[in-house]
């Protein structure tokens, strides 16, 4: 039987812009054990690990030493404080800090606003998501807000720009439910549609046509289960790679149904894809509305559906944001960018 929907966590997924009208105070502290070189290693060349921190939580970092000092909001105050501690410790153990790892510890310091309030974030974040080649653990609130979505819900949707996980988490949450057996198989779906160019005629058969544009369910895979795992998963039909055309007319029961660059859809092939829902099983619907790559003037199936099924029992959605990116801190900086550009060129357009 399908299992019955619980209610959403009562989660905000996008983290707080700190209020300009907080009182700003300062707190210092000290790194134990004392160690110049160690010091150094946290800070960064010319204190470009600080700057990070300083951008990212908007409060501003001095040290004397191994004696720091933090002024800025209060929670924000903690927080920083907090995420110093901890890169100190990792440094003085041997870790090596790098702008990338800062960045991905900053996505860290959000999870303190939900574990005063729920302890399934805590321990999901420690538990992770099991795979064969290791865990899988969320990062930041939005990312443990989809997953405890998807654990919890039949039908899940993920809607944010690239490098925020939404994919990825998926096929996570997909490898963890088939391991503990509670999904038979996987079925990993995509649009086969061009991102802005045509490509003309691919060589091959079916499956060769097709991989191009499931490759980054692929890749994911890979990394989770090995190569020679998924080959075999592949072989035995419990791994399932196909494009959306070919789900018209199936349901798919005990199975965990992933249909990723869901904003390629039209509608008809959105609805099409929502009733293949059988029992036992699970959808997650990820997609970027900034990226539609359909034909001009054609309305994309994802923004549609969001409308539609809006308050809808059992289905769930998860918004990310250019704050939930976890790849190279310029891609959060890019989709920043291009958000403000299209700002500026929709007001200008409702100028004329």
């Amino acid at each position: 039987m399908i299992r019955a929907a619980k209610q959403p966590l009562d989660i905000d997924p996008t983290p707080p812009e700190p209020d300009s009208r907080e009182d700003i105070t300062s707190s210092s502290f000290s790194l134990e054990p004392e160690d110049a070189k160690h010091v150094a290693l946290l800070c960064g060349h010319l204190n470009t690990h600080f700057k990070l921190i300083e951008d990212r939580l908007r409060v501003s970092i001095s040290n004397r030493g191994n004696q720091i000092r933090i002024s800025g909001p209060d929670a924000a105050r903690i927080s920083a404080e907090r995420l110093l501690k901890k890169l100190y410790r990792d440094v003085t153990t041997g870790t090596r800090l790098s702008p990338e790892a800062i960045h991905l510890q900053l996505q860290q310091a959000d999870l303190e606003l939900l574990e005063s309030n729920d302890a399934t974030s805590e321990s999901l974040l420690i538990k992770g998501l099991k795979t064969k080649r290791g865990t899988v653990k969320p990062r930041g609130r939005s990312q443990i807000s989809y997953v405890q979505d998807i654990q919890k819900h039949d039908l899940n949707f993920g809607i944010g720009p690239a490098g925020t996980g939404k994919t990825y988490l998926a096929v996570a949450c997909a490898v963890h439910a088939l391991l503990e057996e509670d999904v038979k198989r996987i079925l990993l779906v995509r649009p086969a549609v061009e991102a802005g160019e045509r490509l003309g005629f691919l060589p091959g058969d079916l499956t060769q046509k097709v991989d191009p544009y499931l490759r980054p369910l692929y890749d994911a895979l890979y990394e989770m289960l090995g190569f020679e795992t998924v080959g075999k998963y592949i072989e035995r039909n419990i791994i399932e790679v196909a494009p959306l055309a070919f789900m018209r007319g199936r349901t798919l029961n005990n199975a965990f149904i992933i249909l990723d660059e869901a904003q390629n859809t039209t509608r008809e092939q959105m609805k099409m894809f929502l009733t293949r829902l059988g029992f036992g099983s699970t959808a997650v619907i990820t997609g970027d509305a900034t990226q539609i790559d359909l034909p001009r003037g054609q309305p994309s199936g994802l923004i549609h559906a969001t409308q539609v099924l809006e308050g809808v029992e059992g289905a769930s959605f998860t918004w990310f944001n250019k704050k939930d990116v976890v790849r190279h801190p310029l891609v959060q900086r890019v989709v920043n960018a291009y958000e403000e550009h299209d700002a500026i060129m929709d007001s200008s357009d409702k100028d004329r």
